[in-house]
């Protein structure tokens, strides 16, 4: 019998990978949905950070496939010297309330620890409930007022230490 674990499969890829496009097209309609695109502002945030800040030897892009389709995806860039911040998470619509936002997160969580990362800094936004929930239950610290509307503030930052093991590596349960 398969499973979705036989054939879900998650995959390093870098800027440009045809993998990425459901990504940033599921992200861009997303983004809009939410906010609204007043004068492009959903490409430009989608193309804040160059590309390079997503590749070796400090960030990295995964993709989880689900029979050869891209169906989550995220990515991690350096934040400093110690820290990965977390960027573009995202889950198709198709696909979500299956456990595959909170695996990219560990497969993130995985790939800083590969970099030498300590900890992860993220930010959400405000219309964004569902990511809220999943960064308090992945074990985030919110760095706001938890008891404060969301709405009233202009993003939700999160912080998580990657556990270190007795020698000092960090180490991903």
């Amino acid at each position: 019998m398969t499973t979705q674990h036989d054939i879900l499969r998650a995959h390093q890829v870098r800027l440009g990978d045809p993998r990425l496009q459901p990504l940033f097209a599921g992200l861009s309609a997303e983004y809009t949905q939410r906010y609204g695109d007043r004068d492009g502002s959903v490409a430009q945030e989608l193309n804040r950070f160059p590309a390079e800040d997503f590749e070796a030897p400090f960030g990295r892009f995964v993709v989880l496939e689900l029979y050869g389709q891209t169906v989550a995806g995220g990515a991690l860039r350096r934040f400093d010297q110690n820290t990965a911040e977390l960027k573009r998470i995202w889950t198709h619509e198709g696909y979500r309330r299956r456990g595959l936002a909170r695996r990219i997160l560990q497969e993130l969580e995985l790939a800083a620890a590969e970099l030498g990362y300590s900890q992860i800094y993220l930010t959400t936004g405000p219309n964004q409930p569902e990511a809220l929930h999943l960064y308090l239950n992945a074990g985030y610290l919110p760095g706001f007022d938890i008891e404060a509307d969301p709405r009233s503030l202009e993003y939700l930052a999160f912080t998580k230490a990657l556990p270190a093991s007795a020698d000092g590596e960090t180490i991903i349960a």
